[in-house]
């Protein structure tokens, strides 16, 4: 059983997927870390307000309950914003980052045929789609 284990893990490549989910799990914490504690103090400066993702309309009077702690209905836009500048920042590195690590792949030297346009080995002396000769 162990081994038919260890064939399904290799065969199906969901080792390499475990793998990356933890790999991408782990990297979604340093990016959400950078954007918390680096980009979103700076962007906070530029924003006059100070604390602007707690800004919210208050959609009427405040309602308390039987401990008199009260609780307020509101349209929280400044959190909505700042989950939009999350997701920018966020994104923008993740590109930045899988760029940076995936090259494209280069496709093999090709020659067309004259007669259907489809391409063939450089070497080829038929045409693979219509059999005339290249």
């Amino acid at each position: 059983m162990l081994e038919e284990f260890k064939a399904f893990l290799t065969k199906t490549n969901a080792l390499a997927l475990a793998i990356g989910v933890i790999i991408g799990a782990a990297a979604g914490k340093v990016v959400s870390s950078l954007v918390d504690n680096i980009f979103m103090p700076i962007i906070s400066l530029a924003i006059p307000g100070g604390d602007w993702r707690d800004a919210a309309i208050n959609l009427g009077a405040p309602v308390f309950d039987a401990a008199g702690k009260a609780s307020q209905k509101a349209i929280k836009y400044g959190s909505f914003i700042g989950a939009i500048i999350d997701f920018l920042i966020i994104s923008l590195v993740v590109f930045l980052i899988a760029r940076a690590l995936v090259k494209p792949e280069v496709p093999a030297p090709s020659k067309a045929c004259p007669y259907c346009k489809e391409g063939n080995a450089i070497d080829a002396s038929k045409c693979k789609a219509c059999a005339s000769g290249i």
